[in-house]
């Protein structure tokens, strides 16, 4: 059993993420491009039967190129979106730096909110329960693995920390992630563990 972690395309610069309705740039469709013919020319090895994705548009975009390829349908779910950055979602980086100076992911208290969106712990919580929700319905059979899941970086990072069993803050270490990047997960013995971390070489 296993579950591929993919980070979305490259998205536009210069705006703040989170729930942002921005999409990708020219070169985060190729890249998505580049992972969809990849898994396409591997299918075999990569044995795919669940896609399931953020509903979030950088997201969905790079799903779409893969669904394509694969000729697959994905699942696209709000569960898996990135953190919620509410007001200042896909807000130009100068605006939110004049009507919320102060406010970025990493100096949040864990349980203070951006404006009208999550707290660092809101984010953690929804993303450990969505994670283990998945992890007993692929045990259970609900849903077929193996699993690709077409996420975010924040949303993986978290991911990292569950699996390692390491404690987990918005001031923490974030594990190298590049666009399009590829992180396996897989059922081993006893427990799910990373076997595979920040793959690339579809871009080469």
């Amino acid at each position: 059993m296993k579950i591929y972690l993919v980070r979305h395309g490259m998205d536009e610069e210069g705006y703040r993420g989170g729930w942002s309705d921005r999409g990708l740039t020219e070169q985060g469709l190729i890249q998505s491009e580049k992972l969809g013919e990849h898994l396409h020319r591997y299918a075999e090895e990569y044995n795919i039967h669940t896609i399931m994705s953020s509903d979030l548009p950088r997201a969905v975009q790079t799903t779409h190129e893969i669904e394509k390829r694969l000729n697959m349908q994905a699942s696209l779910m709000k569960d898996w979106r990135e953190m919620n950055n509410g007001d200042m979602a896909g807000m130009l980086h100068k605006d939110a730096e004049e009507y919320y100076p102060g406010f970025y992911f990493n100096t949040l208290e864990m349980d203070s909110a951006f404006p009208g969106g999550e707290s660092p712990r809101d984010f953690y919580n929804r993303i450990s329960t969505s994670f283990e929700s998945l992890l007993r319905d692929i045990e259970e059979h609900t849903i077929q693995s193996n699993v690709l899941l077409i996420t975010h970086g924040g949303v993986i990072n978290i991911l990292y920390y569950l699996l390692e069993k390491k404690e987990w803050s918005n001031k923490s270490s974030f594990y190298p992630m590049g666009n399009t990047s590829v992180h396996t997960v897989e059922k081993g013995a006893h427990s799910w563990k990373l076997s595979n971390a920040n793959v690339l070489s579809h871009l080469d």
